[in-house]
């Protein structure tokens, strides 16, 4: 396979960070061992970017300082450091355009030159910040990608606890009306989207689009499973993520309930969040306190060597986008069972774990509850599924073989390959490319 030379813009790329901008810079440096990427960068994040020391060919600083300034002093005053408020993603709509401007000019005598085959913009992930440089490209000379993409998805309806009113996201649409929106998505050579759920936000784009997930995992997770098999334990379950409205936890608690007051299962839940005080009581309430351990936040390292003597990950989230822990879970032999809405779902199949329907809450926890309650009782199926996942995980799900399945992508706009055969993967596991 010849390699590529790829821009990549991916302003708040960080791999000291969580969550987009460490997903972000992980996807660009599973790329670079592939291809030549040139990575573009905000100045706040370049140290870190550096220190990394993944094989980049180069890696571009675009500085404004200015307006880096402003950035930060609207997003500790106005917003108090909340990365949840949707209004966040229109306040960084004109730093977003600013930044692509400042990288054009600093970098198209460059493209001009024939340094580059094609550019490839990572970030932003959310659909609603529009990009410039595809229209700046919209006449070449080469052509231009973006994602994967992910966002607008809607709380699962039929659930007590919604996370947002429904006119936020009607909202959402306002971005269409904003310089570059249509722009961005007609020139653009290809859409590469990370979850089912956009399929009808770019259906006029079908034959542009592909699927490729948010999320990855390092190869090093995807170890031998060193769990001693005990048909007598207790099913250990465990919750990962923030305790808010979105993440449904309470969900997982009440299907669990019957198995730990009967003492057949311990529920651990790591993270923190607003929503602790009331699960303490619903804990309480369902009389199920000495089988429930509250962690709070712990290490990433910790969380994964807790994952890898887990037997059940729960993750009844009404809107999940990526679901990087169902990712972790599959590596690291704990079995997923998810509520079948947004990214996990896509990742989950019934050859690994399950995913139960979003029809209401109350059919939620009643089939979630017989699930937790087969498993308990057949210790072979628990032992066949965590092996399947691991091999899944090891063979589809990281990061070479997201960078695997975007190379295929990136080689069908620049006439290296055929178009790409990369589906939806909502009723069938992931196609593992190689």
């Amino acid at each position: 396979m010849s390699r590529l030379r790829i821009l990549v813009l991916g302003p708040d790329c960080d791999p000291e960070a969580i969550s987009i901008p460490f997903v972000s810079y992980r996807h660009a440096a599973a790329l670079a061992q592939l291809h030549d990427v040139t990575l573009v960068v905000r100045a706040p994040v370049e140290a870190s970017v550096r220190r990394a020391k993944a094989p980049f060919r180069s890696i571009e600083v675009v500085r404004m300082p200015t307006l880096e300034r402003m950035k930060a002093w609207g997003f500790r005053r106005i917003f108090k450091s909340n990365f949840d408020s949707q209004a966040l993603t229109a306040f960084g709509y004109p730093f977003s355009l600013a930044f692509e401007w400042y990288a054009w000019r600093q970098l198209r005598s460059h493209i001009f030159a024939g340094e580059f085959d094609v550019v490839l913009r990572v970030l932003p992930m959310t659909p609603v910040l529009p990009s410039p440089f595809a229209f700046f490209l919209r006449n070449g000379p080469v052509p231009f990608v973006l994602g994967p993409l992910n966002g607008g998805l809607r709380d699962a309806p039929g659930f007590s606890q919604l996370d947002k009113p429904e006119w936020v996201f009607g909202l959402r649409n306002v971005y269409r009306l904003m310089p570059f929106a249509r722009s961005t998505y007609r020139h653009a050579a290809a859409i590469i989207a990370a979850t089912s759920h956009m399929r009808t936000q770019f259906a006029v784009y079908r034959d542009k689009l592909f699927f490729v997930p948010e999320n990855g995992i390092a190869r090093s997770l995807c170890a031998a499973d060193a769990r001693s098999p005990d048909s007598a334990g207790k099913l250990e379950l465990v919750f990962v993520g923030g305790l808010v409205r979105r993440k449904a936890c309470y969900i997982g608690l009440r299907a669990a309930a019957p198995l730990l007051r009967s003492d057949l299962a311990h529920f651990t839940l790591i993270g923190d969040g607003p929503e602790r005080s009331r699960l303490e009581q619903l804990v309480k309430s369902l009389e199920i306190e000495k089988a429930v351990t509250f962690c709070g936040w712990l290490k990433h390292a910790e969380v994964l060597r807790r994952l890898r003597s887990t037997d059940v990950v729960v993750l009844p989230a009404i809107r999940e986008g990526g679901g990087g822990v169902v990712f972790e879970a599959l590596a690291s032999g704990a079995v997923p069972v998810i509520l079948d809405h947004g990214g996990p779902g896509d990742i989950v199949h019934p050859e690994v774990g399950y995913k139960v329907p979003p029809t209401n809450e109350d059919d939620v926890i009643s089939q979630m509850e017989r699930i937790l309650s087969d498993l308990a009782a057949n210790r072979e199926l628990l032992n066949r599924l965590r092996q399947q996942g691991m091999s899944y995980a090891r063979e589809c799900l990281t990061w070479d073989a997201k960078a695997q399945a975007t190379t295929q992508v990136l080689n069908w706009v620049v006439g290296r390959g055929p178009k790409p055969d990369l589906p939806w993967s909502r009723m069938a596991r992931v196609r593992c490319v190689s």
